[in-house]
């Protein structure tokens, strides 16, 4: 999902600093290539932070649904894509949540969408995996709520410490999960 309501006074001003960027890292702004760098990385920037504008709360809730019976919902394997807030650079990967209803379930598809509105930030993997089990615990009637992460970030990749193989799992739970035979439950299911 594209940012939609783009204030191309904002994109102007961002651009601006994006060409003063690339005149101190020493290139010409004016080069063919670089002409229109400015504005589609102005773009690109409020494109992929479009979570500071968004209200994940009110996606979930838009979207909830009278349901008994289920003992466990997943949705695993949710793509998604942040900027690590100490570099600007990516992370990405899959996010994986369940949660046990207590008489509520919600689109499924919402869940996708709160995992965007978390990520489209700049952002740590560890509070995004927080937030989005606090965001579901507060806003969806259940007995238990686990969100595990699995990310690549290129601030470990592509600088620093340069370790290409590096993954990193971040998991946040409540309610119900504290059992431990849930929890393992929930994670040979999303095993791949």
């Amino acid at each position: 999902m594209a940012y939609i309501n783009m204030d191309l006074k904002l994109v102007e001003q961002i651009a601006e600093h994006y060409r003063a960027i690339l005149t101190l890292i020493g290139e010409d702004p004016d080069r063919e290539g670089l002409v229109k760098t400015p504005v589609r990385a102005a773009k690109a920037l409020l494109e992929n932070t479009r979570g500071y504008h968004e209200d994940g709360a009110a996606i979930l809730r838009s979207a909830i649904f009278e349901h008994d019976d289920s003992q466990i919902v997943i949705v695993r394997d949710i793509e998604f894509y942040s900027l690590c807030e100490h570099h600007i650079l990516p992370f990405f990967g899959t996010v994986s949540v369940g949660y046990i209803p207590d008489g509520e379930i919600v689109g499924l598809s919402k869940l996708g969408r709160i995992v965007d509105s978390c990520s489209r930030k700049l952002q740590v993997q560890e509070r995004m995996t927080t937030e989005l089990c606090d965001l579901i615990n507060a806003n969806l009637r259940n007995r238990g709520v686990i969100v595990v992460a699995r990310a690549q970030h290129l601030c470990m990749k592509m600088r620093g410490v340069e370790k290409q193989t590096a993954e990193t799992v971040t998991m946040h739970y409540c309610g119900r999960f504290d059992n431990i035979e849930l929890r393992n439950e929930f994670l040979a299911l999303i095993a791949k």
